[in-house]
């Protein structure tokens, strides 16, 4: 740990002839796949100014702590991890940027140690803000993210992870469901050029990563001139090099018969479709603000299931919104049950202040909401190990990923199976016929057969 704060106004020379040291910064991520990019280029904005990114569990003269605040739980773990960086290094520059800080710069301005909260635009200015900054100073740049209409490019050349590079497209949302705080968060649907994105997927591919992510707010809302979603997957197919192309979750009235029917034909999109279900009874799904009902939902399911044999089907869920009565729970459950979900995520509904739900009288108690959050749970799980266990005598492609134990190795299939097989190589972004032969715990167990 260091002894004395550092004077991190020096430019990098100065600074290593007076410390004998770089200067440190590091980060941490909570929440999606847009925070991990936006961490991965934020990192990358310090490295090109001469610090060295360390472990965040080492002492850094810059923590930055990228939060989320998707749930209550969101926002207490982002402020357990600023702490946690302050007892690290108490003489550290805490600086807090994301959803948490966009949406609560108050509050979180209040927590012991921070020095910069800068929200979710502007970050590409973070590195000169943060040098001007001395750990007394509380800095608040928190600006109006609502009038904000222009993509803020943050670029990432280098990914820790040597094997999926996530890629931001879109940010915002302009869905406004009752119970969501992140259109308050990100501001109104932007979206990135389109040919910057084949560009960046171009250099991708040329530093070697077999499979890209295409990430956003709301990624279904992607349009760059006369280029929306589909027009992006059809290119991004073409470019050599790039082995796999996932798509992060998205909403379901993308998904009509005329995106299908343009998509199909692309070799080199993932059977993988996370598609927010959020409740499957109509009467709620109408008080969350969503844009379809269950009818609509299913009929997507089974077009995507009618093109793609094999798909994962994974959702969200949400259980105990305000005024859900046991006969709507009862909707959900047979609906879930119907579906046969690949996986899902479940959460109990939790206030968002700001939000119009948040304002609804009829509150579901919390050992409910626990119950009701268990009952899904089991369906989910039994309707995983049946997805799973379809697959049992099938050979598959498994793009490996790292070590497991045991001499095992672990990675993915196309439709986002997790598999493990044993091997004493290091089968670190290597594509391998596996064929599968048993279920332990979620987890596919096979023999590699190239």
């Amino acid at each position: 740990m260091y002894d004395n704060a550092v004077d991190l106004s020096l430019n990098t020379k100065h600074f290593i002839e007076k410390y004998g040291r770089t200067k440190t910064m590091s980060a941490y991520t909570l929440g999606c796949k847009v925070n991990q990019y936006e961490t991965e280029a934020i990192s990358e904005l310090f490295k090109q100014s001469g610090y060295t990114i360390v472990d965040f569990n080492s002492a850094a003269d810059v923590y930055v702590i990228n939060t989320c605040t998707v749930t209550n739980m969101s926002d207490r773990k982002s402020r357990q991890i600023i702490r946690r960086a302050k007892k690290t290094n108490p003489n550290a520059v805490i600086v807090v940027t994301g959803c948490y800080a966009q949406t609560a710069p108050d509050d979180v301005l209040g927590i012991d140690g921070v020095n910069l909260i800068i929200g979710t635009k502007d970050r590409k200015d973070i590195v000169g803000i943060v040098e001007k900054l001395s750990k007394e100073d509380k800095v608040s740049k928190v600006g109006n993210i609502m009038d904000t209409h222009t993509f803020e490019q943050l670029n990432v050349n280098e990914y820790t992870d040597r094997t999926r590079a996530y890629i931001k497209i879109q940010e915002g949302c302009s869905q406004f469901c009752t119970y969501c705080i992140i259109p308050y968060a990100r501001g109104p649907v932007r979206s990135r050029d389109f040919d910057d994105i084949i560009k960046e997927i171009k250099a991708l591919a040329y530093k070697g990563f077999s499979e890209i992510v295409l990430a956003g707010i709301h990624v279904a809302s992607y349009c760059s001139g006369d280029k929306t979603l589909s027009d992006l997957l059809i290119a991004a197919d073409k470019i050599d090099g790039i082995k796999r192309i996932r798509l992060s979750s998205i909403e379901p009235m993308t998904l009509d018969t005329s995106f299908i029917n343009k998509i199909k034909d692309c070799s080199k999109l993932c059977h993988h479709f996370h598609i927010s279900l959020q409740s499957g009874c109509d009467s709620v799904l109408k008080r969350m603000n969503r844009k379809y009902d269950t009818t609509e939902y299913k009929q997507i399911v089974c077009g995507l299931r009618d093109v793609f044999p094999n798909c994962a089907i994974t959702t969200d869920i949400m259980v105990g919104f305000p005024g859900e009565t046991e006969k709507e729970f009862q909707e959900t459950v047979d609906f879930v049950t119907k579906i046969n979900f690949a996986d899902a995520h479940i959460f109990q509904y939790s206030p968002r202040k700001g939000t119009p739900a948040a304002k609804m009288k009829e509150k579901v108690p919390p050992e409910v909401k626990e119950a009701r959050s268990k009952i899904i749970a089991e369906i989910i799980k039994e309707s995983r190990l049946k997805f799973l266990k379809d697959f049992i005598g099938k050979e598959v492609e498994v793009l490996f990923e790292q070590p497991f134990k045991d001499d095992f190795f672990e990675g993915k299939t196309s439709n986002y199976i997790t598999v493990i097989a044993p091997t004493d190589e290091d089968l670190s972004g290597q594509f391998k016929k596996v064929l599968l032969e048993s279920v332990e715990d979620s987890i596919v167990r096979g023999i590699i057969r190239e």
